[in-house]
């Protein structure tokens, strides 16, 4: 059954196509992977997603919602999530705090429920720490629990901002090149993160990614781009041998 359908997407800057003619159909619980060069169009179509930029033409669809008639700020409530290439978190606060930052878009206490901290406030703020506690649990971040950000390494940052989408109980996930600055041991630990999060918590993943090590693993079908466009659509393996993709990152 299909959760995301991008039916002849299209989006132009200056006059340069940055995505043209782009369909995609991802089905619930899959793992979809967007490959393509530096400047291919991946984190534009990302940003098309979320309503970052408008579309041009063609129709975005999120669980039979026409996505062009939300607005941006209503995207995370549908059920989308995403993370971005540079982590964007809170750096004072703890890994805890950063995390209940998420769960926050499902408040439905009002200002004097908070404000006064009410017996519905608190049983919310129950209700949210034990997500994030559970997210902690999932991605193995126990150790960080208490930790500010500012003190963490780089490779678990890029966690704390997936774990942090995650405590938005979405149905779709984005991970904007969630590999990106990460060793190659902390590489191999995402993709079983990818799994369980795929598995535990029944979440669709979105994923743009440069490590094709990655893709392959963690992946159960990818989309290449190039230039705007789609060059092929399928398996991980079938993707790497197709003679577009060998051209576009190889010329």
């Amino acid at each position: 059954m299909t959760i995301l359908e991008l039916k002849n997407v299209s989006v132009s800057f200056g006059g340069v196509k940055a995505i043209d003619d782009v369909s995609l159909s991802m089905n619930y619980g899959e793992v979809l992977s967007i490959v393509g060069p530096n400047g291919a169009g991946k984190t534009t179509l990302f940003n098309l997603i979320s309503r970052i930029y408008d579309l041009d033409s063609g129709s975005i669809v999120f669980e039979g919602i026409e996505l062009k008639s939300v607005p941006p700020h209503s995207i995370a409530k549908l059920g989308i999530a995403r993370t971005f290439q540079n982590t964007e978190l809170f750096e004072h606060e703890s890994v805890l705090n950063n995390l209940l930052i998420g769960s926050h878009v499902h408040s439905k206490t009002s200002l004097l429920h908070e404000l006064f901290f009410l017996a519905k406030a608190r049983a919310q703020e129950i209700n949210f720490r034990k997500n994030a506690e559970d997210i902690i649990d999932l991605l193995d971040l126990q150790s960080y629990r208490d930790s500010k950000i500012v003190s963490l390494p780089f490779g678990i940052r890029k966690l704390v901002e997936i774990g942090r989408a995650l405590c938005l109980e979405p149905k779709l996930v984005l991970l904007d090149e969630p590999s990106s600055g990460l060793n190659p041991e902390e590489t191999e630990d995402l993709v079983f993160q990818i799994e369980d999060i795929k598995e535990e918590l029944s979440i669709s993943i979105l994923m743009i990614e440069h490590d094709m090590n990655l893709v392959s693993k963690a992946s159960d079908s990818v989309l290449a781009l190039a230039d705007g466009k789609v060059l092929t659509v399928g398996k991980p393996q079938e993707v790497q041998k197709h003679p577009e993709v060998i051209k576009a990152y190889l010329g």
